[in-house]
């Protein structure tokens, strides 16, 4: 199978029906930084208030976005090492000089519209995954990987109603427990707890639009039962277990360390420098921003592949995120400001990075407000 897409980045979008669809594609030259901090163009050459400028076309293009709330859909491609190298300060600082412009717009659009991410094989990024076979193969290899593990090879609508059937059942019963703290243990090091919003509830697959009532599914694929825990209470350390591509960077072998809510240590094999930049990007990103549930025995992990993109690798198993929170993980949220969901403990930050902390062996508990405790992972595995 082969497929050619042309998409023009950064047009105001087209029209399908009544839903204005803006398609935006994320591949390595853009830094990923589309649709959240506009479009950085990395010349190293350039200077820092060169890169953190945001023209004005630029500003009213986001605003325009804001006002229209367009469906969009994210393209993932990327070269997961295409920017090994990168001065991380430079562009680090760049992107904090475009988050004061960016963040009051997007913000003005937290869940009110409709969006997915989703792939398509990039020659790099496809010789990086199968790099034994040639270009061709491998792209032809990865569109089928990515076809499989998207459950979109067959009847792909009956597979993702079932799908979201399920993961909605496992989100009815952890939310009937009223989960305090989970605490994480396996035999790698990983030893962490981390406290839980009273007023969250855990969410999972299709979400709905804020005010519209749209449902969507804002990940293709999703495996994960996730929850936006409570800012600042994180305690005790984790280890990586899968390899994270940041900006362009891959990330590999590392470990965080977190005191009284905060990280407070990094460690990595390889770009430890981009990961120092990640946590110290604001106040937020040394915090947590989600926790999220996946088996062991899922189909990205079972396919045996290393994707090195994080939609896909995320899925393949239990996951911490650094920096912003879901608000819409707030019981009702819909009857709160974000700053109210901001201050019952959903963390805010300009950044949002998973990164992977699933084994085979991983043991998670649960805590109730009466002190029960509850095995919801065992061995990798759902417990239930």
């Amino acid at each position: 199978m082969t497929a050619t897409a042309v998409f023009a980045v950064g047009e105001p979008g087209m029209v399908v029906g009544d839903v204005v669809l803006v398609v935006i594609v994320l591949d390595g030259r853009l830094d990923g930084l589309l649709g959240q901090h506009g479009a950085v163009h990395l010349d190293r050459g350039q200077t820092v208030e060169r890169l953190g400028e945001i023209k004005d076309w630029e500003k009213q293009k986001l605003l325009h976005r804001a006002e229209t709330l367009p469906a969009m859909i994210y393209i993932e491609s990327a070269d997961p090492s295409g920017l090994d190298g990168l001065d991380q300060e430079k562009w680090g600082k760049s992107v904090q000089m475009r988050w004061k412009v960016i963040k009051p717009i997007r913000d003005s659009m937290e869940n009110k519209y409709q969006w997915v991410i989703a792939a398509v094989p990039g020659k790099a990024w496809a010789k990086k995954v199968f790099p034994a076979l040639d270009e061709a193969e491998a792209v032809e290899k990865l569109w089928e990987a990515i076809l499989y593990t998207s459950r979109a090879d067959g009847d792909g609508v009956k597979a993702w109603q079932e799908h979201n059937a399920d993961l909605k059942s496992r989100c009815e019963y952890l939310n009937s427990l009223g989960l305090r703290k989970l605490h994480y243990k396996s035999a790698n090091g990983t030893d962490f707890t981390v406290g839980l919003i009273p007023q969250a509830q855990f969410l999972a697959g299709a979400e709905d639009t804020l005010g519209a009532n749209v449902r969507f599914n804002p990940n293709i694929p999703s495996e994960e039962v996730f929850t936006s825990p409570m800012k600042g209470q994180a305690e005790g350390i984790v280890y990586s277990t899968r390899p994270l591509s940041y900006r362009g960077t891959m990330i590999e072998n590392f470990s965080i360390r977190f005191e009284n809510g905060r990280v407070t240590e990094v460690k990595a094999e390889k770009g430890e420098d981009a990961l120092k930049t990640l946590v110290n990007m604001d106040e937020g990103s040394k915090m947590l921003g989600e926790c999220a549930l996946v088996p062991f025995d899922s189909p990205i992990r079972n396919s045996g592949i290393m994707f090195y993109n994080t939609l896909f690798d995320e899925n393949a198993a239990c996951h911490l995120a650094l920096g912003d929170g879901f608000a819409n993980c707030i019981k009702d949220f819909e009857n709160y400001t974000l700053e109210q969901c901001r201050e019952m403990g959903i963390n805010s930050s300009m950044i949002h990075e998973d990164f992977m902390i699933g084994s085979e062996d991983l043991d998670i508990t649960g805590e109730t407000e009466s002190g029960e405790r509850v095995q919801i992972f065992k061995n990798g595995n759902w417990a239930f």
